[in-house]
């Protein structure tokens, strides 16, 4: 992993939103949205200046996902990072019942990938989402950056937002990056993730 530069709370809660914006909790945003009175555009064009949006922001993400940040620490030390190809097939999912059945228990994506390539699905959860992500990789598409915490920058990294699009990369190693963008957060309270 290549460190870039620190980065705010705020920055990653805006690139949480926008990630998730196109994707299942889309509709749950865009309700919160239409009771805050707020435009879309305060997800899809942050500005990181403004402490009104970024109250707002952190309101939209309490209002569906507040129980995502229950184990996250205050004081978590974010920064825009570059993980290699190699440093990629080796962050693991967080630690949830659905992502440790889907990667034998590995809570390693490059397993799920085989998982999922094999057609078992886990949970009656179809895998059609992740072979879409996959075949629009294969098409082009860009992906918002993963989100990931580690205890320091030496330790385990740990998807805390972007499980299918990192399964997806996996699927379709082929259209990684030499080196993939992320935000990375560090805390020693994040090795329990």
């Amino acid at each position: 992993m290549r460190l870039l530069n620190a980065t705010s709370f705020e920055d990653m809660i805006a690139l949480y939103l926008k990630a998730e914006l196109t994707g299942r909790f889309g509709g749950e945003i865009e309700a919160l949205l239409e009771r805050e009175k707020a435009r879309r555009l305060v997800i899809e064009n942050p500005d990181l200046t403004s402490e009104a949006d970024n109250t707002l922001r952190r309101r939209i993400l309490a209002g569906y996902r507040a129980y995502v940040f229950e184990d996250l620490p205050e004081h978590v030390q974010w920064h825009r990072a570059l993980l290699t190809r190699d440093d990629v097939a080796k962050v693991r999912y967080i630690d949830y019942s659905y992502w440790n059945e889907l990667s034998n228990h590995t809570r390693l994506p490059s397993v799920a990938a085989e998982v999922v390539r094999s057609g078992r699905e886990v949970f009656g959860v179809s895998n059609e989402g992740f072979l879409q992500a996959a075949q629009a990789l294969r098409e082009g598409a860009h992906f918002p950056e993963l989100i990931l915490v580690a205890e320091s920058p030496d330790s385990a990294l740990t998807v805390l937002e972007g499980h299918k699009r990192l399964t997806a990369y996996l699927l379709a190693p082929e259209c990684l990056p030499d080196e993939l963008a992320i935000i990375v957060g560090f805390a020693p309270e994040c090795a329990r993730i």
